[in-house]
């Protein structure tokens, strides 16, 4: 298989500043990003792996450049694509488009403030993937909370009501629900090389399911702070964790 893993990261951020720069447990999270891709490449040598970076961050583009253990290539963002509510969609068809003289079989995006992340994760979403009824195939967890038994939104009549309508008195009635955890996604090449005019979530997704505690991604201070003491405990559970954590170490010269 031909896999394009497309990484985005545009400079600044209004939530969390800078947050594609910050390190984690004295570690640039970019370099957990790579570490998985580098996992994954190392158990799947049949595999042909192409990286590229699409950013405007001239730090990001250097401490990439920093490291020796993978090559990556960089796709410059776009003006037009680096807006607050561009969606990321957009900026992964771009990058795959601007990236001549490969053709994969698959286009994987991986978040660079989702760190929480296995080489399994990523094997899960290509097997999941494979099976070719799908456009996208994104990581989830099951979610703690329904949006047809214990969710609420603000009704057209100022009250609060269940998200989705329904009559079941117990959590476990209701049809099962998954939290997309902004770690993985998998997409077709003809899905990005369609026209593509309405969320991704309107398309043929399939999903692949990884374990609750690895939900988080960093938008904040609080989340960034929650993730290095959750990394810290899990890579002491974890093995698949502990493993990317490792790799990424040697990323630093």
């Amino acid at each position: 298989m031909r896999i394009l893993f497309t990484i985005c990261g545009r400079a600044g951020s209004k939530g969390f500043k800078n947050k594609n720069l910050k390190e984690m447990r004295r570690i640039p999270l970019i370099f957990y990003t790579l570490a998985a891709i580098k996992g994954y490449n190392l158990k799947h040598p049949e595999d042909e792996v192409k990286i590229v970076v699409n950013t405007d961050s001239n730090p990001l583009i250097s401490l990439i450049k920093s490291q020796k253990e993978l090559q990556v290539e960089f796709v410059e963002r776009k003006e037009e694509l680096a807006g607050d509510i561009v969606p990321k969609v957009s900026v992964i068809k771009d990058t795959y488009l601007s990236y001549k003289g490969f053709a994969p079989n698959v286009v994987i995006d991986l978040d660079i403030t989702s760190p929480l992340r296995r080489v399994i994760d990523i094997e899960k979403v290509i097997e999941e993937y494979r099976k070719g009824i799908y456009d996208i195939v994104f990581s989830v967890v099951e979610a703690r909370r329904s949006p047809y038994f214990n969710m609420v939104e603000n009704k057209s009549d100022g009250y609060y009501r269940k998200i989705c309508t329904s009559s079941y008195t117990a959590r476990q009635q209701a049809p099962k629900s998954y939290e997309l955890n902004a770690s993985i996604y998998a997409y077709s090449t003809d899905f990005l090389n369609s026209n593509i005019d309405r969320t991704i979530l309107d398309y043929k997704c399939g999903i692949s399911v990884m374990q609750d505690y690895l939900v988080l991604d960093i938008d904040s201070e609080e989340d960034f702070q929650m993730i290095q003491y959750l990394h810290e405990y899990y890579c002491t559970k974890d093995e698949g964790l502990l493993k990317v954590f490792e790799t990424a170490k040697r990323f630093i010269v």
